[in-house]
């Protein structure tokens, strides 16, 4: 099998962006089979990346006619055990007609290196259980998956009442 280049360019998310951001976390809540969970807006994202207080950071893979092919969204994280702080990788993504070029590896290793640039002691995230070829993927690039850990999530109600 032939496997095809793609030119491709990873950069730091701008003001701007967030419409095509928003469309790669709407394909991406679809991949997850979550759309019907995602409330938020382009708006919104925007606020949180770019706004005074910025929450989050992204980095996009655009193609070199400049479309949007993936994007990586991070925020820092504190390791008490480590007394370091870290990155947490909230969302990695690359439309499935772009994926097998390299561009998922791109950018995970652009996030380990901010990390690594950052002095940060660690970078970490989820990974849905039943996505093995992401799992394979992950620790073909030195990942572990934590066996014994859990995510715990406290939303909406729930959140409102704790």
């Amino acid at each position: 099998m032939v496997q095809m280049t793609m030119d491709f360019q990873i950069r730091a998310a701008r003001p701007g962006d967030e419409s095509a951001l928003f469309s790669l976390i709407l394909a991406l809540a679809r991949f997850e089979q979550l759309e019907h969970t995602v409330t938020g807006s382009a708006e919104q994202l925007g606020l949180h990346l770019f706004g005074e207080r910025p929450l989050a950071e992204a980095l996009i893979a655009e193609s070199a006619s400049g479309d949007a092919l993936g994007f990586a969204l991070f925020f820092g994280t504190y390791s008490t055990f480590l007394t370091r702080a870290g990155l947490y990788l909230e969302d990695l993504f690359v439309v499935p007609e772009a994926r097998r070029h390299g561009i998922g590896t791109a950018l995970l290793r652009a996030v380990g290196r901010l990390a690594r640039e950052r002095e940060l002691g660690r970078l970490e995230w989820a990974v849905l259980d039943w996505n093995a070829d992401a799992i394979a993927f992950y620790e073909k690039l030195g990942a572990s998956v934590l066996p014994d850990w859990r995510i715990c999530r406290v939303s909406g109600r729930a959140l409102e009442s704790l």
